[in-house]
């Protein structure tokens, strides 16, 4: 009995059968693995700019809003508030994100607050990623008022 797809002679697998590859798929596999390795890593690369950039805008807010409060209390002044938000920033980030830190007294909602406001560069993983800057407020209302 002849099996299907061999050569009758030989035992080997018989031109155009399903054991034989075509011509030219040497290598392919190579070609393949860096393109999808390329498209994953960007993926990756643009999901840890991206988290990087909701953890600095959550630690700019925190350290805001304290900054507010401290600002807010009855023997304080703004700038005491101004000053804890550049501690606060520069323990959980880094001084560079606390250049720009400015308080003052307003209303909101008819209220008398502190507002404490702080301006940052955008974080960015190594050459990529969006220039700008991150602009957050902090409020507290105001005891002394």
């Amino acid at each position: 009995m002849r099996s299907e797809g061999r050569d009758p002679g030989s035992g080997r697998p018989a031109e155009g059968g399903p054991a034989s590859g075509r011509a030219g798929d040497e290598g392919s596999a190579v070609v393949d693995f860096v393109l999808v390795s390329v498209l994953v890593l960007v993926l990756f690369l643009g999901v840890v700019q991206v988290a990087l950039a909701v953890h600095v805008r959550a630690m700019l807010i925190d350290s805001a809003a304290e900054g507010a409060r401290v600002a807010a209390r009855a023997d304080r002044t703004p700038a005491d508030g101004v000053v804890r938000t550049e501690q606060l920033i520069a323990g959980s980030l880094s001084s560079r994100y606390a250049q720009d830190v400015s308080a003052r007294r307003t209303t909101y909602a008819g209220l008398p607050v502190v507002e404490v406001t702080v301006s940052a560069p955008l974080p960015v993983v190594g050459l990529l990623g969006p220039a700008g800057v991150i602009t957050v407020e902090g409020h507290a209302l105001d005891e002394t008022a």
